[in-house]
């Protein structure tokens, strides 16, 4: 694909960063483009985007973090080496230019919670992305990665039927 490579950050406290990223890969998945999309933190095969992949072409997830929860405050040992390893995968994709879009799933809040270092994960984007549009998720985006970003987009919540309605998560809509 012609004209790759930059790089967005998709943040803030609002529904939908994933969703955005999803949508994305549809599009360049429309083209003939291929997807890469690792999650740092969503490990649970029951996500809708875990299951709806094996129906796109040229569509791959990498679920590399845990089905659980991640203690921010106290993170184990174990997510630390799930987020670095992610993150090597995606240098890996990235200087082996595998693929034509590569998402990272909640790289941002890996970052923020200092499962990852933001300045590696930055001065990597910045040397390798060349040809790869890359597309990063998640709250609390560090700074550093606003940035050096070509496109930012705040979602933030106005409204929300979790709390509004105390409406519970739905398969298909919010997982």
């Amino acid at each position: 694909m012609k004209d790759f490579g930059m790089l967005h950050v998709y943040t803030g406290t609002g529904k939908g960063k994933t969703s955005a990223a999803l949508g994305l890969a549809l599009r360049a998945v429309g083209h003939n483009a291929k997807v890469i999309m690792i999650c740092f933190m969503k490990g649970d095969v029951t996500y809708g985007e875990a299951q709806a992949f094996h129906f796109l072409p040229n569509f791959t997830i990498k679920q590399m973090g845990r089905d659980s929860f991640v203690n921010f405050r106290n993170p184990d040992p174990v997510d630390i080496k799930m987020a670095q390893d992610a993150w090597k995968e995606g240098k890996r994709i990235l200087l082996d230019r595998e693929t034509d879009v590569l998402i990272l799933d909640e790289i941002n809040l890996a970052m923020a919670k200092k499962l990852l270092d933001t300045q590696e994960v930055v001065a990597f984007l910045h040397e390798y992305r060349k040809k790869t549009e890359v597309i990063c998720t998640g709250r609390e985006a560090p700074k550093e990665l606003i940035d050096e970003a070509d496109l930012v987009t705040d979602m933030q919540e106005v409204k929300h039927y979790f709390t509004e309605k105390n409406i519970t998560i739905r398969d298909g809509i919010d997982h």
